[in-house]
């Protein structure tokens, strides 16, 4: 009798396409999607080939036209190439991404891809000191139409909107996570964690909802089943209160009114010294947290609560530092942390002083 093994079958499940799959979000899922038995085939999209075993990898611009022949084979397709980077200029980074999340929509319309899965931010619903804590799910998208990374977001939002009206049958699912955190992610919101104190509003009590890499992976995988559908936020269950973010992080906050935060952002913005326009400053001082209704209907609970994903964002950027989302060398931190209680903004516009005095000699 033969002792030869049988390799077990594939599963006659999904064919799931995914874009981004190199790097970050995209191979953390397309790594769990391998793995799953109720998966046929994965099928992993980048410009480049990532090193996650047991998917077939096809290189591609998910900006070129041509995407629809790679995924004429797919049964759904999660959108996961988007550039959030404060390095990236704005009309660079807006014209990737909404291109990208146009391209990826049109193709998939092009061969019958029936499920779309995109991935925005809980940063739509817009920060504003009025907002309830927790916004409900289904409230309207109040944030700013600017040069900033929710400006993208809102865009793709509108594209998802429309495309099932401009492509009967297909179904697109939108996710909407809190402040991202995990391996690799740097955003505004993470950089404001890499400063030495912790900038707030004056009259203003901020509220940190944050939701792990992991935790995303997991919801995007109900997306991918078909298990939940429509638009619906990802994050941990309720948020942290201030005094509780000073003890996690062990720095101090301190307060300047809101005119000479913002208004000194901005100018700090507009002579090109800071990556983000003045209103993602918004997203670190004001409340944006979120109620996760639809997954947590659906079963879903996330796997580190708060506190947990804090700790995780520290452990990343520990041994860097930052200003209003400037990254900042080691002699020019000393220096801001010495500018005592306005550090957060003033700090930065001295550092610029200082810079423009070593030019002009």
């Amino acid at each position: 009798m033969s002792t030869r093994q049988v390799r077990p079958r594939r599963s006659a499940g999904p064919v799931i396409a995914v874009t981004g799959a190199a790097d970050g979000i995209g191979r953390a899922l397309v790594a769990r999607l391998a793995g799953s038995a109720d998966i046929k085939k994965v099928i992993a999209l980048d410009d480049h080939r990532g090193d996650v075993p047991g998917v077939t990898w096809r290189v591609v611009d998910i900006r070129d036209p041509q995407l629809a022949q790679r995924i004429s084979d797919v049964d759904a397709i999660v959108h996961l190439d988007v550039d959030q980077s404060p390095e990236t200029g704005h009309r660079e980074r807006r014209a990737y991404n909404v291109r990208g999340a146009q391209t990826v929509v049109t193709a998939a319309a092009a061969v019958r891809v029936r499920r779309v899965i995109l991935v925005t931010s809980a940063m739509v619903y817009g920060a504003q000191e009025s907002n309830p804590v927790p916004l409900p799910e289904d409230a309207p998208l109040s944030a700013e139409f600017d040069d900033g990374i929710v400006g993208d977001f809102l865009e793709i939002e509108e594209l998802a909107a429309m495309a099932p009206v401009a492509h009967p049958g297909m179904t697109v699912t939108v996710l909407r996570p809190a402040a991202l955190v995990g391996p690799g992610i740097d955003t505004v919101v993470t950089r404001h964690f890499e400063a030495p104190r912790l900038l707030t509003v004056k009259g203003c009590a901020q509220r940190w909802q944050f939701c792990h890499v992991d935790d995303l992976v997991t919801a995007l995988e109900l997306a991918v089943s078909g298990e939940v559908t429509g638009t619906l936020a990802v994050g941990c269950e309720g948020w942290l209160e201030p005094e509780e973010v000073e003890e996690i992080t062990g720095r101090r906050r301190f307060e300047l009114p809101a005119a000479i935060t913002f208004g000194t952002a901005q100018r700090l913005h507009r002579i090109g010294v800071t990556p983000a326009p003045a209103t993602d400053l918004h997203y670190v001082v004001y409340p944006w947290v979120a109620d996760c209704a639809t997954l947590r209907t659906a079963g879903w609970k996330p796997s580190r609560d708060n506190a947990e994903a804090l700790n995780a964002l520290l452990e990343e950027v520990a041994g860097r530092h930052a200003l209003v989302g400037r990254r900042l060398a080691r002699k020019e931190a000393t220096m801001a942390t010495a500018a005592g209680a306005t550090v957060a903004v003033i700090g930065t516009a001295a550092i610029v002083r200082r810079a423009r005095r070593k030019r002009r000699g």
